[in-house]
This record gives structure tokens, C-alpha cells and sequence, in this order.
């Protein structure tokens, strides 16, 4: 593999680490912030609704220009937006500096895949994708877990300009050794895009998509406050339990992709989105026994994101069907439906937190994802009367 992927799968981690350490430091940001629990959390909102913005509006605006540039460009972005995080004085100012990282985050995982099967001879493509995506689980695994460890130990502003400094060095790198001749695919057009949201199969699977994650972001955006005032956790012990959950996950993401693979997205969503909502309720109790609550969370992180695989190959394997000529518009798209559900799920959560409290949101979570596991069913429905009958398809060949 070409050096220029490590450079990409850098990348990946600062930008997967940046998105989800704020988790775990939301009480010691609140509290010096001087602000809220549910304005603390409105910064994982803020954030996914840059990615979810920036994936399908700036991948399209930016689509004619040299693929290495705009890597540059939404890197050094990203940059800036640690930067100001690290540096900000108020709270106001660290909202921007979330959106800017957002915004950045989005543009990112839309060209990077390009840019890495541009790297590599094609039978290497998929290899490539998976080496660059390698960034965000290592990330989950060990970035946030270190970062939240710092963020406690010396300030969480410490944290930022850590992952500023682990972009300055991906930016120089991607400068060094991604090759400016880089083959230009057809550029995305909006069209394209809204032809893909005016179809009802596919709007139905973002929203399973929104659902299944924003459930899960009602409770797990307030996950270091509850093992804090409810588990009687220390800060420092934060770090150690996201190291079990980014473990969890990296676990589940495997899982769930050879689950769908085995019995289908469908049969495999059920399941996942089924577990995930018991495990939500199970949080309700478990979450005031140090070492129960440590073991849903094991659990959680895996059903969490099992759904991933599932998710996208069924939008692929709808979009291939209903909207053919914009399967990667369709599949950017998803991506972009994850983070509304992480938006929303979030901003959700602070509300609850507000007019209910803290133990609410799990509960509360896993009724949204039971909605998601309701229209899973109804998809998988949907599927079911669009194929012929076996005792039709003979008159149908006739």
C-alpha cells in the first residue's frame, strides 16, 4: 500500500477521535464552560449536523475541483477548527469550532474513498477503503479513550490541540505523498441528490438510519454524567470505560457486517435494532451497579453500531434497484441520515435531560430505536410484495 493511505487513515483517526471524545468530557466542559449538561450536549449536535450538511452540499459544490486540493483545503479546515476549540474563550465560540470540524468531517469520508481506490491498482480498491476506514475504528478504540483521559488529566482544551497537531502532521503528509494527477470522477450533482431524496423506498431506509442512531445518541451523548452521578464513577475512570466501548464497537462493526452478509440486511437489522433497545431499557437498572452498568456498556457498543454494514448495504441494494445512476449519491447520502440521527438523537436528549433527567434517556432511547425496528419490518415488507410470485413468474415469462 502507498504511503499516501496512511496519510488518509491519519486523517481518519483525528477526525473520528475529535468527533467522539466530546462524550466523554461533557461534564468537565460543562462545568467550565459554566453551562448546562443539555448545552454541553448540543456540541455532538452541533457537530454531526456539519457532517451532515458538508457531506452532500460541499462533496457536490466542490466536485470539479482537483480531488488533492480539496483534501487540503477541508484537512486545513479541520485544522482551524481544533485550533479554535483549543483557543476558544466562551462557549459561542466552541459551537463554531465544531461546526467548522463538521463541516470538514463530512467533505472528508465523501472523497476519501476516491482518493484511496485512486492510489492503488483496482483490485486493491476495496483493501484501500478498508485500510483508510481503519483511521475511524482505531479511533473509537483508542483515540477517544486517550483523548478523554487528557482532556480530564490536563483540561479539555489539551485534547483539542492534540488532535490539531495530529491534523497538522496528516495535512503535510497528504501534501508529501498524494499525487496531484489523481483520475476525477463525474462530479456529484445536487439533482442527483434530491433525485435520490424524492424516492420513498430510500427516504424510508435514512429514516431507519436517523432512528437507529438517534436513539442511541439520546443516551449515550449523557454517558459520562450518569456513570458519574449515578454509578459514582471519577472523571478519570471515563476513559477507561470508553476504551471498553470503543473496544465493543470495533467488535460489533465486524459482527454485524458478517451477520448481514449471512441471513440479510433485514433479518440482521431486526436483531441488532431489537438488542439495542433492550439493552437501552436494561441501562435503566443496571446503570447504578458499577460493574453491571460496565457490562451493558460492553454490550451496547456492539449492538450500536452492528447496524452500520447492514445499513449501507441495504441502501446500496436499493439504490442499485430504484435510483441506479446514483448508487454513491444514495450510499453519501446514509452517511449524511447517521449524523441527523446523531443531531437529533442529542439535541433530543438535552431535552429530556432538562424536563426529566438523566436516567430518562435511555428508556426514552429505546423507544426510537423500536421505531426504527418497526419500519425495518415494514421495509422488509415492502420488499417482499415487490417480488413476483413464484405462480406468477411462469405467466410473466409467457
Amino acid at each position: 500500500m502507498p504511503l499516501a493511505l496512511f496519510a488518509l487513515t491519519l486523517s481518519a483517526f483525528a477526525i473520528g477521535t475529535t468527533e467522539f471524545v466530546i462524550v466523554g468530557l461533557i461534564p468537565t466542559m460543562a462545568t467550565d464552560l459554566q453551562v448546562s449538561l443539555p448545552s454541553a450536549g448540543l456540541l455532538v449536535s452541533l457537530y454531526a449536523l456539519g457532517v451532515a450538511i458538508g457531506a452532500p452540499v460541499l462533496t457536490a459544490l466542490t466536485g470539479k475541483w482537483n480531488r488533492k486540493h480539496v483534501l487540503l483545503t477541508l484537512m486545513s479546515l479541520f485544522v482551524i477548527g481544533n485550533l479554535l476549540a483549543w483557543q476558544a474563550p466562551n462557549y459561542h465560540t466552541l459551537i463554531i469550532a465544531r461546526i467548522l470540524t463538521g463541516l470538514a468531517h463530512g467533505v472528508f469520508f465523501s472523497i476519501g474513498s476516491t482518493i484511496a481506490t485512486g492510489l492503488v491498482a483496482k483490485d486493491k480498491a476495496a483493501s484501500a477503503i478498508a485500510l483508510m476506514f481503519t483511521g475511524l475504528t482505531v479511533a473509537l478504540v483508542t483515540g477517544v479513550p486517550l483523548g478523554t483521559y487528557i482532556g480530564q488529566t490536563f483540561g479539555w482544551q489539551s485534547t483539542f490541540l492534540i488532535v490539531a497537531l495530529l491534523g497538522i502532521i496528516a495535512v503535510i503528509g497528504s501534501a508529501c505523498l498524494v499525487p496531484n494527477n489523481l483520475t476525477q470522477p463525474v462530479a456529484t450533482k445536487l439533482s442527483s441528490q434530491l433525485k435520490v431524496l424524492t424516492h420513498p423506498r430510500l427516504l424510508l431506509v435514512y429514516a431507519i438510519t436517523a432512528l437507529g442512531y438517534g436513539g442511541t445518541f439520546t443516551a449515550f451523548t449523557f454517558l459520562a454524567p450518569i456513570l458519574q452521578q449515578e454509578a459514582g464513577f471519577s472523571a478519570n475512570a471515563i476513559s477507561v470505560i470508553m476504551l471498553v466501548y470503543g473496544a465493543s464497537v470495533a467488535i460489533g462493526n465486524i459482527w454485524g457486517g458478517k451477520m448481514a452478509d449471512k441471513m440479510g440486511p433485514i433479518k440482521a437489522l431486526t436483531i441488532i435494532f431489537s438488542g439495542l433497545a433492550t439493552i437501552l431499557v436494561l441501562f435503566n437498572f443496571t446503570a447504578f451497579n458499577p460493574i453491571l452498568a460496565v457490562a451493558t456498556i460492553l454490550l451496547w457498543g456492539a449492538f450500536a453500531f452492528g447496524n452500520v454494514p447492514g445499513l449501507q448495504v441495504y441502501v446500496v441494494k436499493l439504490a442499485e434497484k430504484h435510483t441506479p445512476d446514483a448508487v454513491d449519491v444514495a450510499s453519501g447520502l446514509n452517511i449524511a441520515a447517521f449524523n441527523v440521527g446523531i443531531a437529533v438523537g442529542s439535541w433530543g436528549g438535552g431535552l429530556v435531560v432538562s424536563e426529566m433527567g438523566l436516567m430518562h434517556t435511555p428508556w426514552i432511547g429505546a423507544v426510537i430505536v423500536l421505531m426504527a425496528l418497526a419500519l425495518t419490518r415494514l421495509s422488509g415488507r415492502l420488499d417482499k410484495s415487490a417480488q413476483p410470485s413464484s405462480c406468477s413468474a411462469p405467466l410473466l415469462q409467457q
